[in-house]
């Protein structure tokens, strides 16, 4: 296509995944007290006669006259979004598609079944044990006083757990195709295994809103886990591009080995070994032998 037929397509399939978007967060936004309610159900609530002092409960607020509005729309956009999720995928998809090749696509499909549930595992982590980091925030809160949680604070924690979650368990996946792709080796992600471990309990500690151990332990502890498989899983793979292509893993300056034993023809007779170059003419110009000229094979 030319440019401006590249530039009519994308904003067409833009428009399909923005009106896609619309429509879900209209309809979302007639039950947004139902998405709210479950956005805010990790907050132990303060119950009739129960103390809100002492850090074991909390109160859900709406601390200022368009905090209700503002919340409204930010939890009905959010379920827009994923709620449309496998409309603007499909439409951006489209796009990106007709320019990829046969295997670049079945790596994408690969990739995109791998990406989705993992995303969606770190995302139910992320709510499991979001009201495990409550409390643990909230027996911080000093005796005598009281805990009043803005609402849409509360949406912006929950959000933020269950992005930082889902996008971190996204990094096994990465390294699996960084391996499929032959630029990372897993013996050389093996090598990585200290690092990678004291970095990732470091992420775990600064990326969670919560900065507390349980939030901490709760995404580090998986990835981990996740991490050592990814470096199973290329460590197989490498030993199955091996198998398949011996010089595979040579450098460019380096010689493959060469196997110079002849092979039986029919699985009987072996085949002479040829020879380095090709018998040299005596100049006689006999039959099946090429006439020399002046010195040289060929006229040449």
């Amino acid at each position: 296509m030319p440019l401006a037929d590249h530039l009519r397509e994308l904003r067409n399939r833009l428009a399909k995944g923005m009106l896609a978007i619309t429509i879900v967060a209209i309809v979302a936004a007639f039950y947004s007290e139902q998405l709210m309610e479950f956005l805010a159900d990790p907050v132990p609530r303060c119950k009739e006669g129960m103390s809100t002092t002492g850090g074991e409960c909390a109160t859900v607020a709406y601390t200022d006259l368009l905090s209700p509005f503002t919340t409204t729309v930010k939890v009905s956009l959010m379920a827009g979004i994923i709620g449309a999720s496998p409309i603007w995928l499909y439409q951006l998809w489209a796009f990106v598609a007709p320019g990829l090749h046969k295997s670049e696509r079945k790596y994408t499909y690969a990739f995109v079944s791998a990406a989705v549930p993992l995303f969606f595992g770190g995302a139910w982590l992320a709510y499991v044990i979001m009201p495990v980091s409550i409390r643990v925030l909230l027996g911080i809160t000093p005796e005598g006083s009281e805990n009043i949680l803005p609402m849409d604070k509360i949406l912006d924690f929950s959000v933020r757990m269950v992005l930082v979650f889902g996008a971190s368990f996204e990094l096994p996946l990465l390294l699996v195709m960084l391996n499929m792709t032959g630029m990372v080796t897993g013996r050389r992600m093996l090598g990585w295994w200290r690092g990678v471990v004291m970095g990732v309990f470091v992420f775990g500690a600064v990326a969670t809103p919560t900065t507390d151990p349980v939030g901490m332990l709760a995404l580090a502890g998986p990835i981990v886990v996740l991490y050592f498989l990814a470096v199973g899983f290329s460590v197989l793979n490498d030993k199955r591009r091996r198998r398949a292509d011996p010089d595979a893993e040579l450098d460019d300056d380096e010689a493959s080995d060469l196997d110079l034993t002849p092979e039986p023809v029919n699985g009987n007779e072996p085949v002479p070994a040829a020879k380095a170059l090709p018998e040299q003419t005596d100049g006689s110009g006999s039959e099946g032998r090429t006439s020399r000229y002046n010195g040289y094979d060929d006229v040449t």
